[in-house]
Formats: structure tokens, sequence, C-alpha cells
């Protein structure tokens, strides 16, 4: 393998609809942990566990069903992606001051560096990405663009 190769590591994990999303967060903690994260980026590691929280809840809240958590890292970019079984894509919407919840795609869009939805077979997939630590943003020949 050459230099130019990409390495890329991942893990998957299904979470039951009845299953806390505590153990999500845990799960992506310790595989944070294992890449180094929680030590050379802690605010980026405690940014990706609080993405898995939101994403999962999501699925779990709205969709009803299980969710599949996905984390794949590469030199560049660390990816969660939730898939669940509703088609209905999520935006941020304005926070209501008189609700608790309805805010996690807003605090989402704030901690990713980028984020996007797509449409899947049986449901869809929300997925965020969050530059790796030393990391230099990729722009061309993505297509996610990143934040300004």
């Amino acid at each position: 393998m050459d230099s130019s190769s990409l390495r890329a590591v991942g893990w998957a994990r299904t979470l039951p609809l009845n299953s806390e999303v505590k153990s999500a967060r845990d799960w992506a903690r310790r595989h944070l942990d294992a890449l180094g994260w929680t030590t050379t980026a802690p605010e980026t590691a405690d940014a990706v566990v609080l993405t898995v929280s939101e994403l999962v809840t999501n699925a779990h809240r709205h969709a009803h069903s299980s969710a599949q958590l996905v984390m794949t890292c590469d030199d560049n970019c660390l990816h969660v992606s939730v898939h669940d079984r509703s088609s209905e894509m999520p935006t941020p919407r304005d926070a209501d001051m008189e609700r608790l919840g309805g805010r996690g795609m807003l605090l989402v869009d704030a901690v990713a560096d980028t984020w996007e939805t797509r449409p899947c077979p049986h449901g869809k997939s929300v997925s965020a990405c969050f530059h790796a630590p030393g990391a230099k943003p990729q722009t061309a020949g993505s297509q996610r663009t990143p934040k300004d």
C-alpha cells in the first residue's frame, strides 16, 4: 500500500428502540478513546458524542424505529451515520423556548464540520463529519461543503 492509499476503520451497532441512548454515547466514546481523540481532540470527541446522542434520539423519537449507528474514520474525517426507518428528512428549526426538545439538528449543525441526509431504501441516513485532529479540510472533489 502506498502513501496515496486510503486508510480507514469503522464500527457499526444496531440500537433497538428500547435501548438507552446512553449506551450509544458510551459505545462512541470507547471508539473515540481507541482513536486517541479523547486526549488529542477532547472538544471534537465531545461534539461527536453529542451528535451520536442527538441522531440516535431522533431515530427513536421521530422515526419510532431502531437506529443503525455507523462510525468510520479515515485520515481526514470521522463520519457518524445513523439510519432509521422514516423517510422524513430532519431539518434544523428555530428553537421554541417554551419546549424542552426540538434542538437536536441545531446542535448537530453547530458542532459538526458538515452534515447531510440521504434517502435510503426503507428510510434515511443522517451523517455528520468531524475533521480528524491535524487534518486539513478537503473541498476539491468532495460532495460535502465545509461550513464557513
